[in-house]
């Protein structure tokens, strides 16, 4: 299996990082302060062919591999989690579920546009009452003629007052539990929808989340994804695309926590030398730089894997437990070597902290990973080939 990076996705990273240093790293403390970030990023990511990184240039993309999407989210979450995560929803979440499991027509009428930068995806999974325990939503979706009218509520959902699209997941058969749950595409403008953000987070306070809400939402039956009672198989490949998106901002988060530390050691000095000569704090950073590279090789792992059209869910649920909590660990480690300067806005580590919990939580928490991992190695679970498999690539 070969790692080593195409011209193009040498030239990837430089532009990605180039980018985070001068788009996102003069501003991000005031953006993490205030709980947002400036709208005309979306713009300047857009013009790079970003939104659209691994679509098919067909469908607007730039029509690259997921192993470039790795590359590009570790560059975004070296500058701030907000940004990654909003291309792990746009992207990971959303587009490639459209190229998946979309009939041309969709994607011509929603998809295109999201590659293309023009309109922004996002993803309504997650419910107050239903987070891992994807079979408790109480969403529903009632046909009514030549529509499907929803009612209920999602919330911690990304991108909640900024995205156009939605992909939202609601029972359309409740009584066949995961088999009656169907996804449907919603514009934001339809009657009925709403959305509020969530004030006062711990972490990732640049990006946007929140809940959303459906009265009466009547949506077209022709904007559902997939067949009906498919929708839990479509969440749960949706998952498998998200969740490598967030491992490999894990590898950025831990890649920022590496780079803040051995800044900061070069120019501490304590008991008379710089605390890099410090074997404790040596320790810290060899961990980081481990938990590096070794997060990185499960990752573009996973990528491979992608690449090929094979079904990887145990490979990238790997990926993202390690990676995340690698990630975890290194900015406590980070946080830790900066002392107390840690706790000052002067640098960077306390928001590499507070960012890095949440990956650890969601798209699958640390302990469903866990199990996920085990059964795998139990016997107890085994990937099964899903239909509307993603081609290979490069694209034809």
């Amino acid at each position: 299996m070969n790692f080593d990076f195409t011209d193009e996705q040498k030239m990837l990273r430089k532009t990605a990082r180039q980018f985070v240093d001068d788009e996102i790293m003069p501003h991000i403390q005031q953006w993490d302060a205030e709980g947002g970030f400036d709208q005309g990023i979306w713009k300047k990511l857009a013009d790079l062919g970003f939104m659209g990184v691994c679509i098919p240039e067909q469908y607007g993309g730039s029509g690259m591999d997921y192993n470039s999407l790795a590359i590009l989210c570790e560059e975004l979450e070296r500058g701030d989690t907000a940004f990654r995560t909003a291309v792990s929803v746009h992207i990971g979440l959303n587009s490639m579920s459209l190229l998946q499991w979309g009939t041309e027509e969709q994607k011509q009428k929603f998809l295109v546009p999201q590659a293309k930068g023009e309109k922004v995806g996002a993803f309504g999974l997650t419910e107050p009452g239903a987070g891992s325990d994807v079979a408790a939503m109480s969403t529903t979706a009632v046909r009514d003629g030549d529509d499907f009218v929803i009612n209920g509520q999602k919330t911690w959902i990304s991108l909640c007052d900024i995205a156009d699209y939605f992909l939202v997941f609601a029972y359309t058969d409740k009584s066949k539990k995961h088999h009656g749950i169907s996804a449907f595409i919603v514009d934001r403008n339809t009657p009925g929808f709403s959305s509020k953000a969530i004030k006062g987070k711990y972490g990732i306070r640049a990006g946007n989340t929140g809940e959303l809400f459906f009265e009466d939402m009547r949506v077209p039956a022709a904007n559902m994804l997939g067949e009906e009672g498919e929708g839990f198989k479509i969440a749960m490949a949706s998952l498998d695309n998200g969740r490598f998106t967030v491992a490999a901002g894990a590898v950025g988060l831990i890649m920022a926590s590496l780079e803040e530390s051995v800044k900061y050691c070069h120019a501490r000095e304590t008991f008379g030398k710089p605390i890099g000569k410090h074997q404790l704090v040596q320790q810290m950073l060899a961990n980081m730089e481990a938990g590096y590279q070794m997060s990185r090789l499960l990752v573009y792992r996973a990528g491979e894997l992608k690449n090929k059209g094979v079904r990887n869910t145990r490979e990238t649920s790997l990926a993202k437990w390690q990676a995340c909590d690698f990630a975890n660990k290194a900015a406590d480690d980070a946080f830790q070597i900066h002392g107390a300067y840690g706790y000052s806005d002067e640098y960077p580590v306390a928001r590499f902290l507070r960012n890095s919990k949440a990956p650890v939580i969601y798209e699958g928490t640390r302990e469903i990973h866990t199990i996920m991992q085990a059964e795998y190695v139990l016997g107890y679970r085994e990937d099964k080939k899903l239909t509307h498999m993603l081609p290979e690539w490069p694209f034809d």
